[in-house]
């Protein structure tokens, strides 16, 4: 039943992406992270300390729930697993945002950004709303595609002996990714308190991000027609430019295929940032970039897909 279920939640998400009519598994995690940092104040517990107490005890709710649905009925399941995965949604934020700048409306185009990414958008050129969008689809391939699918073979693998890890694992995943979203910020608040989810985070997406740019999509770029060689050869070079210990690898390789260049001056909360350049500066961005972005997640996500079935004839036998 595992591939079935597999198969048809990974079609789901390619048909309808993400649910807004019915309940969100995130939602509720999204919950329980707001209800920890609302009983922080209340407790004399050192910040650092109960960051880690609270991803640890959430954590092992989100899975034990997880697990109970998944073992009670396979649509349980399928949901679970279907929500986990973004492949329609993060391309659809790119296509939205490249219809809006074809229209010329620069001012639209700045605000769906804003929603997107947390750099400041108000004085943007074209070229750097382009050069924005691509970046944030091109770090997402790995928190909305790859690694999901990574945690469902790894969770697949599982259930050999735990029926249920597949749906439970992907979601805790999706919890750390949660978490790091919320409190993984470097400002004065969350610097201590967010220090534990953002770590998790980092070590939970170390392996998919390096498997993303050093294979997957140089392989999406070479059945696209895109420069493969450079994609690898940037990935190789740049992967390390971000003060991310992962972001770098699945953008690399994206700017390497596409011949972009990202990073460079970025504003955050009115201050200038020299971000380190991924990617060398040969083309300046123009719309067909975020086509070709597009597709190249696209193309990513199907072949990350057929590593998943592959894995699972090989690992678990089905």
């Amino acid at each position: 039943m595992t591939p079935i279920v597999i198969l048809l939640a990974y079609l789901a998400d390619l048909i309808f992406g993400d649910p807004h009519r019915i309940p969100h598994p995130v939602q509720g995690i999204g919950a329980l992270i707001k209800g920890a940092e609302s009983s922080y104040g209340r407790l004399n517990i050192p910040p650092r300390l109960y960051g880690v107490i609270a991803n640890l005890l959430i954590l092992i709710v989100v899975f034990a729930v997880s697990l109970t649905l998944a073992q009670s009925h396979w649509l349980l399941e399928l949901y679970l697993l279907y929500t986990c995965l973004a492949t329609r949604s993060l391309c659809q934020e790119g296509i939205k945002v490249r219809r809006i700048l074809q229209q010329g409306n620069m001012a639209q185009a700045r605000q769906e950004l804003s929603y997107l990414v947390s750099r400041d958008t108000d004085e943007m050129d074209q070229q750097q709303v382009i050069r924005s969008t691509m970046e944030t689809l091109s770090e997402n391939i790995v928190d909305a595609i790859t690694a999901p699918l990574f945690y469902i073979l790894l969770g697949a693998i599982l259930s050999i002996w735990l029926p249920g890890a597949t749906a439970a694992l992907v979601t805790t995943y999706k919890a750390i990714n949660t978490f790091d979203s919320m409190w993984g910020y470097k400002n004065e608040r969350y610097l201590a308190l967010g220090w534990f989810s953002a770590r998790l985070d980092d070590w939970a997406n170390w392996l998919p991000a390096r498997i993303t740019g050093a294979l997957v999509i140089p392989m999406a770029a070479f059945l696209l027609g895109y420069d493969w060689r450079g994609a690898w050869r940037i990935f190789w070079r740049d992967r390390h430019n971000h003060a991310s210990p992962n972001s770098a690898h699945p953008e690399a390789a994206v700017a390497g295929a596409l011949g972009v260049q990202f990073g460079g001056l970025t504003s955050y909360f009115g201050q200038q940032q020299a971000k380190p350049t991924i990617g060398d500066n040969h083309l300046a961005f123009k719309l067909e970039h975020i086509k070709q972005n597009v597709a190249l997640v696209y193309v990513s996500s199907l072949l990350s897909f057929a590593l998943v079935m592959v894995g699972l004839a090989v690992f678990v036998g089905y």
